[in-house]
């Protein structure tokens, strides 16, 4: 292990993770979303672009063996398990309006239970890196389910994670990553989870690896990160 850090529910956090390691995330409790901005870490312009991914992979989840690519068709991550088939990438993040519906929240009136949205934590985390609205971009919801139900609308599963619940990501190149654990934008109650990362060290794949195989777009995506780390 490397390193072990709980993020406390309705918080946020940052990593730098280095090529190859990765980076597991634990649901501490039932509900709990961790939603993910990702970002090539040697080039600011280089980021996770989530059409691009789905479209490539044939899917409106994300799930493993699948990659996760960024704007030029080049691997950030791959998803290489998950006790979850299903994390949700079409509805973004959580706004200021999101968490201000059951009514106005602030550290004035509620001190430490000030509730604060996924944009909020994102855009607190980017500060950090020299980054900010402009960075936004499409997340992954980790741990969060919506899929499309018969009459073609949105349909958010509130219950689809439990404690216990993982998922875990190879870094394909230097990466940073930003996370906020604020609830999920189309929930209806103000009941965040927090969840644990641990950064472990990575194991070298080869051909059969089954992000490699998975499809011939996630084959070229693979092979272009390694080109960004020849």
């Amino acid at each position: 292990m490397i390193l072990s850090h709980e993020i406390p529910a309705a918080s946020y956090w940052s990593l730098r993770l280095r090529a190859g390691r990765l980076l597991r995330l634990t649901a501490l409790d039932g509900g709990a979303v961790c939603s993910t901005l990702i970002f090539a870490d040697s080039d600011p312009v280089d980021r996770l672009n989530v059409p691009d991914t789905l479209k490539a992979q044939m899917s409106a989840r994300i799930r493993p063996p699948m990659v996760l690519m960024s704007d030029r068709g080049t691997a950030l991550c791959s998803v290489t398990g998950s006790s979850l088939d299903w994390h949700d990438c079409l509805t973004g993040h959580s706004l200021d309006a999101h968490v201000d519906a059951p009514g106005p929240s602030s550290y004035a009136t509620d001190r430490n239970d000030w509730r604060r949205s996924a944009r909020y934590g994102f855009l607190s985390e980017l500060r950090k890196h020299g980054r900010g609205p402009a960075d936004l971009h499409g997340c992954v919801n980790f741990f969060a389910k919506v899929a499309i139900g018969p009459d073609g609308t949105f349909a958010y599963e509130p219950k689809h994670a439990t404690a216990g619940d993982w998922v875990t990501l190879r870094a394909e190149q230097d990466l940073l990553f930003v996370c906020s654990t604020a609830p999920h934008p189309m929930s209806q109650t103000w009941m965040p989870g927090a969840v644990r990362a641990e950064v472990e060290p990575g194991e070298l794949y080869g051909p059969t690896d089954p992000s490699v195989t998975f499809r011939p777009e996630s084959t070229r995506a693979l092979a272009a990160a390694k080109a960004v780390l020849a």
